[in-house]
């Protein structure tokens, strides 16, 4: 395990969705418990960011509220940095469960003497599957009281490190990877693709 905490965000208002995705099954069990899951032999403090604990006891993990609520991820990025104990973190939302431990484990590795370290493709960045060091809480919470919400606001304050994907070599599957569900047409490509995995492993010689 690495000396860090996993960070899920679980606060999201699910607007297109029509319900909370957090608890939707995905396989055999819900988003939230597959990204707990999939984080869980990598971490040993999980921490969920959720306004709404009751809905989440079953888990085995953290659960903590936003100490600066209704401003999106940024308020979750505070509320989860304030919590751990560990310099750094990984930070993901709920909606994204095709996690993979290797690139996590790549970006941890990439992380000393930066604030954030964040995967890019193009000209297109995944803050809500990114590193961020515990320095960045002064920033995000100068960001929160200016009224600017937006997951990057705080980037110009601190150090980034971006990590092209594209140029990585390996297995990884960015496309799967950063694959996050928004609407019922994208909760039902993911069980698809959750079956086809299954399948392949379970065809495997």
């Amino acid at each position: 395990m690495y000396e860090a905490a996993g960070i899920v965000l679980a606060g999201g208002k699910s607007t297109r969705m029509g319900t909370n995705k957090a608890l939707l099954p995905l396989g055999k069990e819900s988003m939230l418990a597959t990204v707990v899951a999939a984080l869980r032999p990598l971490f040993s403090d999980i921490i969920v960011v959720t306004n709404t604990p009751e809905l989440y006891r079953d888990l085995k993990a953290r659960l903590v509220p936003d100490v600066i609520p209704g401003r999106g991820p940024l308020s979750g990025f505070h509320a989860g940095l304030l919590a751990s104990t560990y310099r750094y973190n990984f930070i993901v939302a709920c909606d994204m469960p095709f996690l993979q431990p290797s690139f996590i484990m790549y970006l941890l590795e990439q992380a000393p003497g930066y604030d954030v370290v964040v995967p890019r493709r193009g000209e297109y960045l995944q803050p809500l599957h990114a590193v961020y060091s515990r320095d960045c809480i002064k920033a995000i919470e100068n960001c929160l009281i200016e009224g600017k919400y937006k997951a990057l606001a705080f980037y110009p304050r601190v150090k980034v490190r971006y990590v092209d994907v594209d140029r990585l070599v390996g297995s990884n599957d960015p496309e799967k990877i950063f694959f996050n569900i928004n609407t019922p047409d994208d909760l039902a490509r993911a069980r698809r693709m959750l079956r086809d995995s299954t399948t392949s492993r379970e065809v495997r010689p």
